[in-house]
């Protein structure tokens, strides 16, 4: 059997953090990056799908890679997806922020829409656990839109039925962003000196790297439960 991962949002913050994670990780044999357009990374695991998330589910996965297949590189995967002898784990991280995506509509769009779309294609291709980067304070609920979005996202996933769906709730991210975020920033620092000061540990900023090994770890360890919540706290251990 081959042991594929599936990515979305790899050029992100989480997500670039996440391939180099399982580029290292001997238990996946390939690595296929889901995106609207193409990363400026190379690998010999790295195969790179591109795709409008809008129209992702008429895109055949097998066209696609063999599309890319110039030097036959990609024939062991395709062999193993149509023989059905493939484990494949999907990993989504993908979002934006509201300033980025110029409205509340285009936000929904990206954060909401273009994850849930990932994650039914994802399942039609026959993956088995997926793992969403969600936000500290996700709620459904919320009187905030972001973290109301994040938790409708979450409940959403609850329904495509997958045999483990591991959602990653972390704090403030540190690491280096392409572009700044004065609020999440300010943030940082905020969150800096209270956890300084041992109060509201939950809150304490965590790096991308952190949450990337998480997810990995947990899509490779964790079976026992179908739907798992992973905190930031929980994650600062790797």
């Amino acid at each position: 059997m081959m042991t594929i991962a599936l990515v979305s949002g790899g050029s992100g913050l989480i997500g670039m953090q996440l391939l180099h994670q399982l580029f290292q990780e001997k238990a996946y044999d390939a690595v296929i990056s889901v995106s609207r357009r193409e990363l400026a990374i190379k690998h010999p695991k790295l195969v790179q799908v591109v795709v409008d998330f809008d129209q992702i589910n008429q895109v055949s996965l097998l066209d696609k890679l063999r599309e890319k297949d110039i030097g036959g590189e990609n024939q062991a995967i395709v062999r193993a997806l149509e023989n059905k002898e493939a484990v494949i784990h999907a990993f989504c991280a993908l979002g934006t922020t509201i300033r980025k995506a110029k409205s509340r509509d285009k936000f929904y769009k990206i954060d909401h829409d273009y994850v849930i779309n990932f994650a039914r294609w994802a399942y039609s291709w026959g993956a088995s656990k997926f793992l969403y980067v969600s936000a500290l304070g996700a709620d459904q609920l919320s009187k905030f839109f972001y973290n109301r979005v994040k938790g409708e996202v979450e409940e959403d996933l609850k329904v495509i039925p997958f045999q483990y769906l591991g959602i990653f709730r972390p704090s403030i991210l540190l690491g280096h962003r392409k572009e700044s975020r004065f609020g999440e920033d300010v943030g940082k620092v905020l969150a800096g000196a209270i956890t300084a000061l041992g109060l509201f540990r939950k809150y304490k900023p965590i790096y991308d790297h952190k949450v990337a090994k998480a997810m990995v770890h947990q899509a490779l360890n964790d079976e026992r439960e179908k739907v798992k919540f992973i905190s930031s706290k929980e994650m600062q251990i790797f």
